[in-house]
Formats: C-alpha cells, structure tokens, sequence
C-alpha cells in the first residue's frame, strides 16, 4: 500500500508586475515570518524562491545575479556567489543544497505567489 502526501497550498496576492524590474529580485514577506525571493526575467516569467541562502543563513538571495545556466535560469548569492535554479531551486554547485520553491501565477498585472497552507498555520498559531 503506498501513500501519497497531499500538500495544499493557500495563494498570496503580491506585488503588481510593474513594479517589479526585469532581472532584478525583490523581497516577499511570507505569512510565516520568512520571505521568498521574487524575480521577473527579461522573457516575462517570474520565478520566486526562498530568500534564505543556506550557506550563510541571510536574506539575500532578492539581491543575487540573475542569470542562464545550460538554458535554465539562474540566481547566484551574492556573499558565496553559489548558484540556484531558479526553476526548481537546486543548487548547481553542491547537489546536497537547494532553496524553497513556490509557484507563482499572473493575474493582469498581479502577481500570485502560493505557499504550503502549513507555514501560514503555523504563523496564525505563533502569532
């Protein structure tokens, strides 16, 4: 009998697309204390993923370089220079390490960012 883990996700309305700018990252407050890292690339997609660098337990990775590894997308930490996709959130020079990824949808000029239903559970339970 195998079982499946349904993880449910709430959507949090964010930041209109016009203000972001391409190729630049900016900072999201999630409902959990924590914050995503949300970018807008010159093709008109926008990837968000954590913004906690794991090497270094800041929040910076908003303000990593963007950029294109074989194709995919990429953020690179600007204390450690380490290298995220931004499609799955792997780090691409130590398989052992990656960021949080979080769906996100355009509605018009709204930007939609879903997070897991738990974390803003849980920020309703501390808060």
């Amino acid at each position: 009998m195998s079982t499946q883990t349904i993880v449910r996700h709430e959507t949090v309305v964010l930041v209109p697309r016009s203000a972001l700018v391409p190729e630049q990252g900016a900072a999201v407050l999630l409902p959990s204390g924590g914050s995503a890292a949300l970018f807008l690339l010159h093709d008109g997609s926008v990837h968000a993923v954590g913004n906690l660098d794991p090497f270094y337990g800041a929040p910076v990775i908003c303000h990593g370089i963007v950029g294109d590894r074989s194709g995919a997308p990429t953020v690179a930490s600007p204390l450690g220079k380490q290298v995220f996709c931004l499609r799955t959130g792997a780090c691409l020079d130590d398989g052992k390490v990656s960021l949080p990824v979080f769906p996100v949808a355009a509605d018009g000029d709204v930007i939609h960012l879903s997070i897991p239903v738990h974390e803003a559970e849980t920020a309703a339970l501390t808060s």
